[in-house]
């Protein structure tokens, strides 16, 4: 079920029009400051495996669903008591991006945004490794029109390797910590 504490958008900021990027899209109805926060990400919280069953990639032509991941379990379907923010499309240099606060997700400006200006954040869609040349960019394709940008909606596979390397290097400072620690005490 959806659910919000703030005003379901920033006075004037969102307007849903039609998009050059695809279909419908979110542009700005005034002018934005950086940091402004815009809308909350709401719709029904499911779990993984229903976002899975419901909406199943091999039968689309074209990726197209309204799934935000907020954590490990949890998954928003902006299609089902979703808002307006469903409409911001993708950018792969994207002017807002997606803050997860207490597993919620709002969407804030990264930089100040012009009116008129559409509204996209980065989706960075992770990847599981599994997916073709032809998935990712028939499936996944980008058409953000940005000079940076990488032709798909998934994440780099670098930036995904390196989240992974990241947390080992994370999990094996703390391992180094904990027994520099333990050989102190004795």
């Amino acid at each position: 079920m959806a659910r919000s504490t703030m005003k379901a958008t920033a006075q004037g900021a969102l307007v849903i029009k039609r998009s050059k990027i695809a279909g419908r899209g979110g542009f700005a109805g005034r002018t934005i400051k950086k940091g402004e926060r815009l809308i909350e990400y709401v719709g029904e919280r499911i779990s993984h495996a229903v976002a899975d069953d419901r909406y199943d990639d091999a039968s689309m032509r074209r990726h197209h669903t309204f799934l935000f991941a907020v954590n490990r379990r949890v998954v928003i379907d902006g299609a089902v008591n979703g808002n307006e923010s469903r409409w911001l499309n993708h950018a792969c240099d994207p002017n807002c991006e997606a803050v997860i606060e207490k597993s919620r997700v709002f969407i804030e400006a990264k930089r100040d945004i012009r009116t008129g200006e559409e509204l996209c954040y980065d989706y960075a869609f992770e990847r599981d490794g599994s997916e073709t040349d032809e998935d990712v960019f028939q499936l996944y394709g980008c058409k953000c029109g940005a000079k940076s940008c990488r032709g798909t909606i998934l994440a780099p596979m670098k930036k995904a390797k390196s989240k992974k390397k990241a947390k080992a290097k994370t999990k094996s400072k703390a391992k180094t910590k904990a027994k520099t620690k333990a050989k102190a005490k004795k």
